[in-house]
């Protein structure tokens, strides 16, 4: 048996695995099978001597990608598994040791992300199989919100909805939020206090953080409320659905519009790709031009209403893959706050990008901070896993 820990991240058509070392020196063999249920899935990644692959997986569905993945990892010693699961309800505040009771409580809590943890659950029994002599861990993306305030996390509807159904806001990206707001409490002087966080990938969400403990966010009951993300529109006036139904769109329909046509790739016409965007805007496409704009209007607006919620503001994050690389979109959502005091120092932003780690403000020990962190989701999901299997013990 070895120290490494297998992360495994089951989205609805792709599966991202890490083998996360006890050694943060080492390197991770890492991948990721994409495009699942069609033509052109592929599996790439990092081999365990350093070089990269790609095969095809053509028409492979989650369980046969899983597979396919698991016998490359078949000679590397492993401690455990751990597997991001997207919603885990009011019932998992941390990790969990999978036991068949849980993973009826996962299956159960299907309805509120049926496109996650379905696929979820594909993982978990696939190493199962492939792996009966390992322990299972299972880290919840909603876990790190389960410390919101009924005030933060209740909508203004009957209550008996919110007992008998569990509708509420349950925040996601917890993994990546977590991580973050602990690795800026190491590096700055004001550790422990009150960050706001802006995850921003395809997926994006924001994150109110006080003393290591999440107390508001902009996800909800689904990935599919708050800010502006890649395909997804964030919030939009909940009339919509009845003002379309009424022109004769089935709720299917709907739900496919706001889930995957709209957001970025809607807005512009042309693409959910940031780099892209970025590109055609420069070269004067209105679409791409009016979509940044919203982007990061939209997210400002999500920062300065999510600091209500904190005592004191101490500083902005940035993390994902967006957040982390596009500098020119960091500008435009700090010069969007400039009641909160924050100075970007111009050659520092713009020189961390490409994973850089690094803070990007003038310095000035009067005014909140502002970083760059790159986020490691499977880093802490392993964290988390080594920290339950030691509880444990």
């Amino acid at each position: 048996m070895g120290d490494s820990i297998l992360v495994i991240n089951c989205g609805s058509s792709s599966v991202k695995y890490a083998v996360v070392p006890s050694d943060p020196t080492k390197p991770r063999i890492s991948g990721l099978a994409e495009r699942l249920g069609g033509n052109e899935a592929r599996l790439r990644g990092v081999a365990a001597n350093g070089d990269s692959f790609s095969i095809s997986l053509d028409g492979a569905n989650h369980l046969e990608a899983m597979r396919a993945i698991l016998e490359r990892l078949a000679d590397q010693p492993l401690l455990a598994v751990g597997h991001r699961i997207v919603h885990g309800g009011e019932r998992f505040t941390k990790a969990a040791s999978i036991t068949p009771a849980v993973l009826r409580a996962i299956e159960a809590m299907s309805e509120l992300a049926p496109l996650h943890n379905p696929a979820n659950l594909v993982g978990v029994q696939a190493t199962q199989t492939l792996y009966p002599e390992l322990s299972q861990v299972a880290v919840f993306d909603t876990a790190f919100h389960q410390t919101l305030p009924p005030k933060a996390y209740r909508y203004a509807i009957p209550i008996r909805l919110y007992r008998q159904q569990g509708i509420r806001r349950y925040g996601f990206h917890g993994s990546s939020h977590a991580y973050v707001s602990q690795r800026v409490d190491s590096l700055s002087k004001r550790s422990h206090g009150g960050w706001l966080i802006a995850h921003l990938g395809n997926g994006c969400s924001t994150c109110a953080v006080w003393q290591g403990e999440s107390v508001d966010t902009s996800m909800g009951l689904t990935p599919l409320e708050g800010v502006v993300m890649g395909t997804r529109s964030g919030d939009v006036d909940p009339g919509l659905h009845a003002h379309l139904g009424r022109l004769g769109w089935s709720l299917e329909a709907i739900d496919n519009l706001l889930n995957k046509q709209s957001g970025l790739l809607g807005l512009s016409g042309l693409s959910n790709d940031m780099r892209t965007l970025e590109q055609a805007a420069s070269e004067r496409h209105e679409g791409a031009t009016l979509a940044i704009e919203v982007f990061c209007y939209r997210l400002a607006k999500s920062l300065a209403a999510l600091s209500c919620a904190l005592p004191r503001l101490d500083g902005i994050v940035f993390t994902g893959g967006i957040g982390e690389n596009a500098s020119a979109i960091r500008t435009r959502v700090i010069e969007s706050l400039p009641h909160f005091g924050l100075r970007l120092a111009g050659k520092a932003n713009t020189d961390t990008v490409g994973g850089v780690e690094g803070r990007i403000d003038t310095g000035d020990p009067e005014r909140p901070e502002v970083w760059v962190i790159p986020t490691d989701e499977e880093g802490r999901i392993a964290e988390e896993t080594r920290r339950l299997l030691e509880s444990n013990r």
